[in-house]
């Protein structure tokens, strides 16, 4: 590419980084990444009505954490700033201004009132998609300044050109068209003087040289709106590419009032999972490498990432794909990593206290030390670990039927009696317990293991089942199997 590449993640501070703006802002991330170009975070925050004060922060934050940095924002500045639309107006203005004389926009005076009746008589008569009539199109020079005088308020709207096509390659959906018609003179610039997104966007993107612009698909129909203003000013279009929809595992498009999927990413931060595996994860998530593989570092992302691979069916979010991977990380990690991400989740329900002694410590280590390899994410111990704080464990009907076999009372009886016997209480002195037992009833195997698991743990499954007993410890493994009937 001759052209410098220059990409852009634009949110709203309406609202916390989401997954659907972390997939995109990850996308534009890898592609400028790839292309040796920049990467730039604007802040699109004209809404001010719906604006939230921690909107800005939990997208630069969040984007951070998870390792996606930029070139130029807010909070770094750069040579095309400022980055904050709000304080672009007087640009924004400047180039109204300009379309007016043009006479490729015009002073709209009809009232919210007026509009909403021209809409419903227009879906009366069958019109599924209401387009403005054009009624201020035509005033004269005279009219507007008449309506000026009377004080009535007004929008700035586009004067969209007739018969015309609009036609682009897009990166990801190949050659894409527009009729002319089918967009009706549009509202450039509201009564308050706060440009609309469709004509701000444009202004941005050209004067900040964004070369290629990656966004979601809902963005589509906004294309032709934006192309009317770059040939308006004569300008070059960037190149565009439209993601495909993210849905959830009915198949229906992601929403935020979605309630089976953890919508933003400081949830995920907060549950303890990893930066670097949440990358992973939205990269595979509309985008495919060549062949199997489906851990990347981020290195290896950026080398490997073409735009060509990018994904034009819907884009599935698989939570259990998430959480296999997230696992695959986290048993990468060094243990005292794994404790710090687990630690405070158990602080949190009140199983650990805040401060700790030496001892605590050591056992909380060893704690999660068990649950090492199984676990899925960071807040996930607390469920896991459940059995080592509780006093009266439950079970189901399947653990049941394990502990009716007729063995179990012979077997119990004599672990009770190797358990109490043991002066040190390690996992190795537990095996050898085990294997005494082994030796005395005959039992091994399933039959040996399985009541053993059940009766301390409550759990068919779990950690290597002598750790499990000496972490338990030895008052507390002895009171379980005193409380199994047969023992």
């Amino acid at each position: 590419m001759t052209q410098e590449v220059r990409v852009r993640y634009a949110p709203s501070p309406t609202g916390h980084l989401h997954i659907g703006g972390a997939r995109t802002a990850l996308f534009n991330y890898l592609f400028a990444r790839h292309n040796n170009g920049k990467f730039i975070i604007r802040i699109e925050d004209t809404d001010t009505a719906r604006n939230i004060e921690t909107g800005i922060m939990s997208q630069l934050d969040n984007l951070k954490w998870l390792g996606i940095e930029h070139d130029e924002s807010i909070d770094i500045g750069g040579e095309y700033g400022p980055y904050r639309q709000m304080e672009r107006l007087d640009t924004y203005q400047e180039h109204s201004e300009k379309m007016l004389e043009k006479g490729l926009a015009y002073k709209c005076f009809c009232t919210p009132e007026e509009l909403e009746t021209e809409r419903d008589a227009q879906k009366a008569s069958g019109i599924a998609a209401p387009q403005y009539s054009g009624t201020c199109r035509n005033l004269t020079v005279e009219e507007v300044a008449e309506k000026e005088t009377a004080g009535k308020t007004f929008t700035l709207r586009a004067k969209v050109p007739a018969n015309t096509t609009y036609e682009f390659n897009d990166l990801v959906r190949g050659q894409i068209s527009f009729e002319s018609k089918d967009v009706g003179d549009w509202v450039m610039v509201k009564t308050n003087g706060i440009p609309t997104y469709n004509f701000a966007v444009v202004i941005d993107d050209y004067l900040m040289k964004i070369s290629h612009v990656f966004r979601g698909e809902e963005h589509l129909s906004n294309t032709p709106r934006q192309m009317m203003i770059y040939d308006a000013f004569g300008w070059d279009y960037p190149s565009y590419g439209h993601m495909t929809l993210i849905i959830n595992e009915d198949r229906k498009k992601l929403s935020k009032r979605d309630e089976s999927i953890l919508q933003f990413i400081s949830q995920y931060k907060d549950l303890g999972y990893i930066p670097e595996a949440l990358f992973n994860f939205f990269g595979l998530l509309g985008w495919s490498p060549e062949g199997e593989e489906e851990i990347f570092s981020k290195g290896e992302f950026i080398r490997i990432f073409d735009v060509e691979r990018l994904s034009k069916s819907p884009s599935m979010f698989d939570k259990q794909k998430l959480m296999w991977m997230n696992n695959q990380y986290i048993k990468q990690l060094p243990l005292e990593e794994v404790v710090k991400l687990s630690l405070p989740h158990l602080q949190k329900a009140g199983k650990l206290p805040e401060e700790m002694t030496d001892e605590q410590t050591e056992w909380a280590n060893k704690l999660v030390a068990l649950y090492h390899d199984q676990m899925s994410y960071g807040a996930e111990i607390t469920e896991l670990s459940e059995q080592f704080f509780t006093d009266e464990l439950t079970y189901g009907e399947a653990e049941k039927e394990i502990l009716a076999a007729e063995q179990v009372p012979e077997v119990m009886a004599a672990f009770k009696e190797q358990l109490a016997a043991l002066e040190n209480f390690e996992p190795a002195e537990i095996k050898a317990a085990i294997k005494a037992v082994q030796k005395a009833t005959g039992h091994k195997g399933k039959n040996l293991f399985m009541p053993i698991r059940v009766v301390i743990t409550g759990q068919m499954h779990g950690p290597e089942l002598p750790d499990s007993i000496s972490l338990l410890g030895k008052d507390k493994a002895i009171a379980r199997v005193s409380q199994y009937a047969g023992a």
